[in-house]
């Protein structure tokens, strides 16, 4: 299926105008429609609390949340205009929690782009959170580091590979990305041997799938004990300058998932280019 409609998340923190960018280049590359979407979570308080504020300062609030609003439509619509999709876009700005909007709009949507949250700045502001979004969305995500500008995003693309449901959804939904890439390298970190692993030949079945799909690709794997195959997979796409690392994303209970840590978790934290993820 191609990529016809995308949601990109924006919101107050700094990285917002790159990954906005960066959606509205991947828009034009695909000559698709592009809809932003700006979340207001307003703090709620007790009831208590809220009856005793005075109106000046609600007014107040509300002068600052709709000029806020009108600063973000502003820079949007200059940045339609600088990469002319005036016609095809749209602003969407409504009230509640970004993650909760993301999952819903983005239900309407080809890919969701939203932003890796910045542990120190994001800490307290409202903004989406792809761990949640991941598993609430139903929609293939695109996680652009909050770190960073990035020129190109899809020419060069590292696969992750492990033979897994998740996995195989991931390079499913990335297709329309990689069959226009000029290089895919599909990659296994310590693939399991035999029958129920990735064979003698690991990553050869997956690359002969989309050789089909006249995709530029090569296979690769790496056996180690030393490097974590989260660090493995980031070393690889620094290494082939690779632009953008597409994988499966994998859920567990969230205690497990604390003890355990996981590549998912591991890749959302310490991304260094844009990651495409399924579930």
């Amino acid at each position: 299926m191609a990529l016809k409609d995308f949601l990109v998340v924006v919101d107050d923190a700094p990285a917002s105008a790159a990954r906005l960018d960066l959606a509205a280049r991947l828009a034009v590359r695909a000559d698709a429609h592009l809809t932003a979407l700006y979340a207001v979570n307003d703090m709620v308080l007790p009831g208590y609390i809220e009856v005793e504020i005075p109106q000046e300062v609600r007014d107040t609030r509300r002068h600052v949340r709709k000029e806020q609003n009108e600063r973000m439509v502003a820079a949007f619509d200059d940045a339609m205009r600088h990469h002319g999709l005036t016609d095809r876009s749209e602003w969407l700005s409504v009230e509640g929690d970004p993650t909760i909007a993301a999952a819903v709009h983005g239900r309407y949507a080809d890919l969701v782009v939203v932003g890796q949250p910045d542990p120190e700045r994001d800490r307290d502001l409202p903004v989406a959170q792809p761990a949640d979004l991941l598993f609430e969305c139903g929609r293939p995500m695109l996680v652009v580091p909050y770190a960073g500008r990035f020129a190109t995003v899809g020419e060069r693309v590292l696969v992750g590979w492990n033979g897994s449901r998740e996995a195989a959804r991931a390079v499913g939904d990335a297709m329309p990305l990689l069959a226009t890439a000029k290089r895919v390298l599909v990659m296994a970190a310590n693939p399991k041997p035999g029958p129920n692993g990735l064979g003698d030949e690991p990553c050869a079945d997956i690359a002969r799938h989309l050789s089909r799909h006249n995709c530029r690709v090569e296979a690769t794997h790496i056996a180690t004990d030393v490097v974590e195959p989260g660090d493995t997979l980031l070393n690889m796409a620094a290494d082939e300058s690779c632009d953008l690392l597409v994988m499966g994303a994998y859920g567990r209970s969230r205690l497990r998932e604390l003890v355990l840590g996981g590549m998912t978790r591991f890749m959302l934290q310490h991304m260094t280019i844009p990651v495409l993820m399924s579930h």
